[in-house]
């Protein structure tokens, strides 16, 4: 009789348990939302989830939400993680265009189509700099470098095939200059790219304005041009138009869930994205970060997503960023 008491205590133990771990509402009791970052610390993908934490959390103080990387192949290894997560309601994992390059950079066996879209967040415009001992004081004078000898101007960036790939691709073709002559080295995220740059591994840096904007402030990057259309209010560079070369992108960054998600937890995660990008914490973090707010859900994303995939796929085919 004891052993089958104590057996009973246990189920009912379990089931305890397991009724505090399910659901997706917030709350104490409510399981973790978790946020997947594709790419190593100090990235913008990084930056985007654990800012997002934080407007999750001044929502809702009592929701957990959780942030954790997986680094690697332009956010495909995440991408792939995802596909295994099917039908899980709690989980979203911040994406955008490097995301959508680097799917066909790589070849990646796992898609976008696989996924739920969830919402469209941001945009941001990307910034080419030098480290602060470098000879190049403009883009002129570093193009005429550029054009001289290709191979030897390197180029530290994001993911193969992501935006700051893309960017210098452009660069290239807009000086006269092969693409497929870019001497370009991608890292898995920003912190690597900046450490490269710090360290003067490299001519040249591209990223989102936003990872290496406090480091122009500081003096240890030199801003040379920004690929806006418009000079940026915190930014004191010109756009790559004005420097000379016709090279004009946005970068954007969104969410996107597992694929497999009924229309109750597609309707709870974007509820719950919506009220995050509403907060306060959110419209600060975005004005400090010189990020653009253009936030769009359902249907909408969906067809927005559907449209880059197949105008990225022709540029990097282009370019010859993919054989």
């Amino acid at each position: 009789m004891r052993l089958r008491r104590i057996a009973a205590l246990a189920v009912l133990s379990l089931a305890a348990l397991t009724a505090c771990g399910s659901g997706s509402g917030s709350g104490s009791g409510a399981t973790a939302l978790k946020i997947m970052a594709p790419a190593a610390p100090g990235g913008g993908w990084d930056q985007t989830s654990r800012t997002a934490e934080q407007a999750f959390k001044s929502v809702d103080p009592s929701r957990k939400v959780e942030v954790y990387n997986v680094p690697g192949a332009g956010g495909t290894i995440g991408l792939a993680q995802l596909a295994g997560e099917k039908g899980n309601g709690n989980l979203l994992m911040t994406m955008g265009l490097v995301m959508v390059g680097a799917v066909e950079q790589n070849k990646s066996q796992v898609t976008l189509a696989e996924t739920t879209p969830i919402a469209k967040l941001t945009e941001e415009y990307e910034i080419v700099v030098v480290p602060a001992e470098s000879p190049y004081k403009t883009l002129a004078e570093l193009v005429t470098a550029w054009k001289a000898d290709p191979a030897k101007i390197a180029i530290a960036g994001g993911s193969a095939g992501g935006t700051d790939h893309i960017v210098a691709g452009l660069m290239a073709k807009a000086a006269g200059i092969d693409p497929k002559q870019v001497n370009y080295v991608a890292h898995s995220g920003g912190g690597e790219a900046l450490n490269a740059l710090l360290g003067n591994k490299v001519a040249m840096g591209i990223s989102g304005v936003g990872e290496f904007a406090e480091h122009v402030k500081s003096g240890k990057l030199r801003a040379l041009g920004v690929s806006s259309p418009e000079r940026l209010a915190n930014v004191d560079a010109p756009t790559l138009k004005e420097a000379g070369l016709d090279v004009e992108l946005a970068n954007w960054r969104g969410f996107v869930a597992p694929g497999g998600l009924d229309e109750a937890a597609k309707k709870n995660l974007t509820d719950a994205v919506t009220k995050m990008h509403d907060s306060q914490a959110w419209k600060d973090a975005v004005a400090k970060n010189g990020w653009t707010d253009v936030f769009q859900t359902g249907q909408p994303f969906a067809d927005f997503l559907a449209a880059e995939q197949t105008k990225v796929k022709a540029i990097i085919a282009e370019m010859g960023l993919v054989s």
